[in-house]
């Protein structure tokens, strides 16, 4: 069994969250659902802060691991709104750490505190009358604090200069940014990047400066899709102008947990930087989404980029100062990928393989929440499991907004047979919500077969959506893709074709690419196919891509880098 006490040195996204419901009774009518969004973490005396969309509190933790919710609500009773911190700015002033949330209101309040573990704030404007949605602050070295905003398909991102101490604005908004989707193919709205229904929103400001040039960061084209990204343009003021740089800075449409969108950037205890973004689930509304922590940082030229390969598979935490160029996946392979599995029930069209098919939309679901309801996955061979990730989905969930005192509780079993079972995790006492429980074996087993038996959920039915296994499998790597093309279109330069050769032996395949052959900083996974229609580029740029294949046994070595013009 576990070490539930050992210090874990691994996560997996989406992270590990109490989630807040829905509080928005018209977004539940499909069925309430746990959703946040828009995060910010920083970095306040020794520990990492975490705010998100409507969660009426916030989250720390002195390690990226394990957080803890500090119960809070920022809006006083006549704002008569939902959004209680939508999309909040967070940011650190001196010795204080201070919020704000989005608003086109003249009557939101910012807040300071320099003991917010103990949830000790007050009010250090009680009206911040110019307001602003999707807000973000920057102190910059010489003190000067500047606001950015703006969260809109026609209007551009704005910066503001603030007065330190009155937070009074100094002058007018600069209209600093918008987004040019007829060069950049990845900042079409939609799902298949066509610009059908509405043109691309651009929100979620975020600045970053880095050997004396601002980073401005930016969420685009829309929260609902996989291409959802954190775009970056870079200037030498921090009022612009700024130059659109050609890839997207955080960029995750493939894999299990889609999306890496309206996100912030932070530098943990060693100075190594991480980016945190949106992730879309989007099933019951538009607006359910989790959160994904990815290493980030600035290359030899300054180029700012974020590490999303194997972006919902494990990764090292920090402890030391860290090249994150050089990747933390801990080499651990998903080992049941559409694996045969047996259930105790099942709920309508929710059907057992749902729940390993990497894909966090959809999910099985038993039929009722009970106790000794259980699901079972076959490895297909004896393999070493090092970490499970359980990912719990809303079926039949009855809450609106913030729920404590709620806990998940079940036993985890293993066996090499099927008929021998010995316990991997027992929670049967657990009183915590651990929606996306995600365990690091302390000791490595052997095991073909893993069996999760519900104890009590916190609402609805025992659903999962990602019932995922990783370690070592017993065999080879795959070989290296084979006729791996890219036909990269005249008609459309923002669009290519990708294809390879089906590998028997893989059961997924990623392609890296980029603007310059040496730096492939954007990744995307694809399973059980052998073409992916990538529509992301710069029809200016000349792009590079590479493959490599996977299986539960490593990756194999990368292809040929090959350019197209």
């Amino acid at each position: 069994m576990i070490d539930g006490k050992a210090q874990q040195q691994t996560y997996c996204n989406p992270i590990n969250l109490d989630y807040g419901y829905t509080p928005i009774p018209n977004f539940a009518t499909q069925g309430k659902h746990r959703a946040t969004a828009d995060p910010v973490i920083v970095t306040y005396k020794g520990d990492y802060y975490l705010f998100s969309t409507n969660q009426w509190g916030y989250w720390w933790s002195n390690d990226m691991s394990h957080w803890n919710f500090v119960s809070r609500r920022f809006l006083r009773p006549e704002h008569k709104v939902y959004d209680d911190l939508c999309a909040p700015s967070v940011w650190i002033q001196g010795d204080t750490m201070l919020v704000f949330g989005s608003t086109y209101a003249k009557n939101f309040p910012i807040w300071m505190s320099t003991n917010p573990k103990k949830d000790e704030w007050k009010e250090v404007v009680h009206d911040f009358e110019i307001g602003g949605w999707d807000p973000a602050h920057f102190v910059d070295d010489d003190g000067k604090l500047y606001m950015y905003n703006g969260s809109s398909n026609s209007y551009p991102l704005y910066g503001i200069e603030l007065n330190r101490k009155t937070f009074q604005p100094i002058g007018t908004r600069k209209e600093l940014l918008l987004l040019n989707d007829e060069r950049y193919g990845w900042q079409r709205f939609g799902e298949y990047l066509d610009n059908t229904f509405l043109d691309p929103f651009m929100e979620g400001a975020w600045v970053t400066k880095y050997r004396n040039k601002y980073y401005l960061q930016y969420g685009a084209p829309g929260t609902e899709f996989s291409g959802y990204a954190d775009g970056v343009a870079v200037s030498d003021q921090p009022l612009g102008p700024y130059e659109h740089q050609s890839l997207p800075l955080s960029y995750k449409p493939g894999g299990f947990a889609r999306g890496a969108g309206h996100g912030a950037t932070y530098q943990d205890k060693w100075k190594n930087y991480w980016h945190i973004s949106t992730i879309a689930i989007s099933v019951k509304n538009n607006f359910e989404r989790r959160l994904g922590i990815w290493p980030a940082g600035f290359d030899q030229d300054a180029v700012m980029y974020m590490d999303a390969a194997f972006g919902d598979y494990p990764h090292y935490l920090p402890t030391r100062v860290t090249d994150h160029l050089k990747s933390g996946f801990t080499g651990w392979m998903l080992l049941n990928y559409n694996k045969p599995l047996t259930v105790s029930s099942t709920y309508g069209g929710y059907a057992p393989n749902y729940a390993v098919d990497e894909n966090i939309k959809t999910y099985w679901s038993a039929a009722s929440g009970n106790a000794g309801e259980w699901i079972q996955t076959d490895l297909g061979n004896v393999s070493t499991v090092k970490a499970v990730q359980l990912n719990y989905a809303d079926q039949d969930a009855a809450f609106l907004g913030k729920q404590q005192g709620i806990y998940h509780q079940y036993k985890l079993w293993y066996s090499q047979d099927g008929r021998s079972w010995k316990i991997l995790e027992d929670k049967s006492k657990n009183q915590n919500d651990v929606p996306h429980d995600y365990l690091e074996l302390k000791q490595p087993v052997k095991a073909r077969y893993l069996k999760l038996e519900n104890i009590h959920m916190p609402t609805g039915k025992f659903a999962i959506s990602g019932f995922r296994v990783f370690g070592k499998g017993p065999g080879k790597t795959p070989d290296p893709v084979k006729d791996f093309i890219v036909l990269r279109t005249e008609k459309d330069k923002r669009s290519a074709w990708l294809k390879w050769t089906l590998d028997d032996q893989a059961y997924a395949y990623q392609i890296h690419l980029g603007t310059e052959p040496d730096k492939l900083y954007n990744s995307i996974m694809v399973y059980g196919a052998n073409d992916y229609w990538y529509k992301g580029m710069d029809k200016e740029k000349p792009y590079y891509f590479c493959i490599e294949a996977l299986n539960e046994n490593g990756v194999s070595s990368r292809t040929k880098i090959i350019k197209v013009n």
